[in-house]
């Protein structure tokens, strides 16, 4: 089976996400959300075409934070403070 970078990056992707859903219940998600993107870039970063991988994953994190509504605030919050702690972390 040949792993592709949607196939690499949206379970990356799903558990930010869930994280920024659990935000929205009034959760606090804020170490747990700089795990998960340091653990999600540690393991990206590994990969061969990691520059690929990293870059799906902030542009994902940056659209998933584009198309939510604006009543969203905290599930909009934790996608961008998620994609600038992934973008901080980029190893270029």
């Amino acid at each position: 089976m040949k792993a592709t970078v949607v196939g690499l990056v949206t379970p990356h992707l799903l558990r930010v996400v869930d994280l920024a859903n659990k935000a929205e219940r009034g959760i606090n998600i804020d170490w747990h959300l700089r795990d998960e993107v340091a653990k999600s870039m540690g393991e990206l970063g590994d990969q061969y075409n990691a520059p690929a991988l990293v870059a799906a994953f902030i542009e994902g994190l940056e659209a998933a934070a584009a198309q939510a509504a604006r009543a969203r605030v905290h599930y909009i919050g934790a996608l961008q403070a998620a994609a600038t702690s992934a973008r901080n972390l980029r190893r270029d």
